[in-house]
């Protein structure tokens, strides 16, 4: 609310890509280094640290490398990652490219709910927007670093929240889980090293590169670091949603 999600002048001029900026001049073992020390966990209900997934599709030897931000979204009642596309596009955009810089990927997906025809809308401007600044393609900001970025959408489902069923509707093969290992990081998308991230996790990225860990870390417990975004709905007083430091009770954010 704070800005316009169809400009990226009002995104820039709020502290916009400075995190972006910040990562481009250093190397990717320092946005991973940095990522790792904020404890950063993933949104997307496993809560695996994030950096260790973008060093493990780095350290796989093998190309393409591809970053797939899942925004399918499928369970009754969530809408958390629709508000951040439809609020915040450009915020989901900055971490999306920091981590494929952190991973080593050259292309770029995300996936939207066939139902987010909003959030698709908004993430699609704020695409184009970011190619026609140089901030996403070709040598982005002089970085030497290029990244293709796509949409991608489909009827998903409840079952498409676990990664691997993602991929498979991804190549157009059966909605079902795959048999793991191998992992995404080594094999996932068309058999390459694929990272898998949730709009939330990439939301709290741009922050961390623009203020750093500690800034982060501080919000949270001791193993679960920064905030959680919550859909509030049913018989309640106030649905809608909810921004909290992790380890809030779920008795303080319903009463």
């Amino acid at each position: 609310g704070e800005t316009d999600p169809s400009d990226i002048d009002d995104y820039v001029s709020d502290g916009g890509y400075a995190g972006l900026a910040k990562a481009l001049s250093g190397s990717p073992e320092d946005v991973i280094a940095q990522v790792k020390d904020s404890g950063l966990r993933g949104r997307g209900g496993a809560y695996f640290p994030a950096a260790l997934k973008w060093q493990g599709a780095r350290g796989v030897d093998r190309t393409p490398r591809y970053l797939v931000v899942n925004s399918e979204e499928g369970e009754p009642g969530i809408f958390k990652d629709r508000h951040l596309m439809e609020g915040v596009p450009h915020r989901i955009v900055e971490g999306a490219v920091i981590a494929a810089y952190a991973a080593g990927a050259e292309q770029a997906y995300i996936y939207i709910n066939a139902e987010a025809e909003l959030s698709a809308a908004r993430m699609q401007t704020a695409l184009e927007q970011a190619y026609d600044r140089g901030l996403l393609g070709k040598d982005m900001l002089g970085s030497g670093f290029d990244l293709e970025f796509e949409i991608r959408r489909g009827a998903g489902g409840y079952v498409c929240g676990e990664e691997t069923t993602l991929l498979n509707t991804m190549e157009g093969v059966r909605r079902e889980p795959r048999l793991r290992p191998p992992f995404p990081t080594e094999s996932g998308l068309l058999a390459s090293p694929t990272v898998i991230n949730n709009p939330e996790t990439l939301a709290s990225v741009p922050f961390i590169l623009a203020n750093g860990s500690d800034a982060f870390a501080t919000v949270g417990t001791e193993s679960d670091k920064g905030t959680k975004i919550v859909s509030v709905s049913g018989s309640v007083r106030r649905p809608g949603i909810a921004e909290v430091p992790m380890g809030t009770t779920l008795r303080e954010i319903v009463y």
